[in-house]
């Protein structure tokens, strides 16, 4: 099929899957019964307000185990862990949800359930956040989300693919992902996947910048960061300030990660949040040592497109 032809056939995909999805995605809370939808919705509404079943901790030390940083409802949802030039957030989906932003440039202002800062829906509930992809002018990323299109997705690329049931996954657009059993929400694209099956893609040594990203100065080691999925369906969010993508997708890999998509590169661009919560809002708490950081750190408005975590 032609170039044409098959950015034609992915816009056709992305509508069919994408239609009737104008709501966003949220997990059911923890009920013995399904709540009609006027419940559901008053519900989210009052915890919004107050949210007194999250709990978020930054931690004071850096630790090379797992150390639960957020519970929701009194259980664990999220835990950080620091090797050597690696920092690692890992997710437990039964209890957050991740939610696509488009940034201010990445996507533009108006159009979005999920625009350019976390919002007030999000703002009592949001555990983390983090970078998205490349700048969508780039080849070889696609976004969507809503049934809004900011970039057509493209057969093959390495997807992050949120459902309407708030539920999330990583695999290769139209060949692993979407499941066919689920409505699509929101898609982002980046490259080809950086792990598939638990081993780092071939490329990661041999052609690191054509394959995985052009960098300040050409060079090989620079900040970097990447989202895998485990085998049990938990998120995994790594980065640093100075890392190849072999050793991306090693700290990827070491925590269980099967399937992998690298987000952003270089210092301008690479950052990660925890948000301790307090009574006048929350306060984001920097999670990788020596990043630059983004400007408002994603509770003001933003030009780049990001993912937050955000508890059920």
């Amino acid at each position: 099929m032609s170039a044409t032809g098959l950015l034609l056939a992915g816009v056709v995909y992305v509508v069919a899957s994408l239609a009737g999805s104008r709501e966003p995605p949220a997990r059911a809370a923890v009920s013995a019964a399904a709540p009609t939808r006027t419940a559901a919705v008053h519900r989210l509404t009052v915890r919004a307000a107050a949210a007194p079943h999250v709990d978020v901790t930054a931690p004071r030390v850096a630790s090379a185990t797992w150390t639960t940083v957020a519970e929701v409802y009194g259980k664990p949802a999220a835990w950080i862990e620091q090797l050597p030039g690696a920092t690692l957030m890992r997710f437990d989906q039964s209890l957050a949800h991740l939610t696509l932003h488009a940034g201010s440039s990445d996507g533009g202002v108006t159009g979005w359930t999920y625009g350019d800062q976390i919002t007030p829906r999000e703002i009592h509930l949001v555990l983390a956040a983090f970078n998205g992809g490349f700048r969508l002018t780039y080849s070889n990323v696609g976004f969507t989300s809503g049934g809004h299109v900011a970039v057509a997705l493209k057969p093959g690329l390495a997807s992050l693919v949120t459902y309407t049931d708030g539920s999330s996954n990583i695999g290769a657009w139209q060949s692993g992902v979407p499941t066919t059993r689920k409505t699509v929400f929101s898609v982002l694209q980046n490259q080809q996947l950086l792990v598939d099956r638990g081993v780092a893609a071939s490329t990661v040594t041999n052609c690191v910048i054509t394959c995985w990203g052009y960098t300040i100065g050409d060079l090989t080691v620079v900040a970097r960061s990447g989202l895998g999925i485990t085998a049990g369906g938990e998120l995994v969010w790594a980065a640093g300030e100075h890392l190849s993508p072999a050793e991306l997708a090693d700290a990827l890999i070491s925590a269980g990660a099967v399937r992998a998509i690298e987000l952003d590169i270089n210092p301008d661009w690479v950052a990660g949040y925890l948000y301790v919560h307090h009574p006048s809002g929350p306060a984001a708490v920097p999670v990788v040592p020596g990043q630059l950081g983004i400007a408002g750190q994603l509770l003001a408005p933003d030009s780049r497109d990001f993912v937050a975590v955000v508890a059920n």
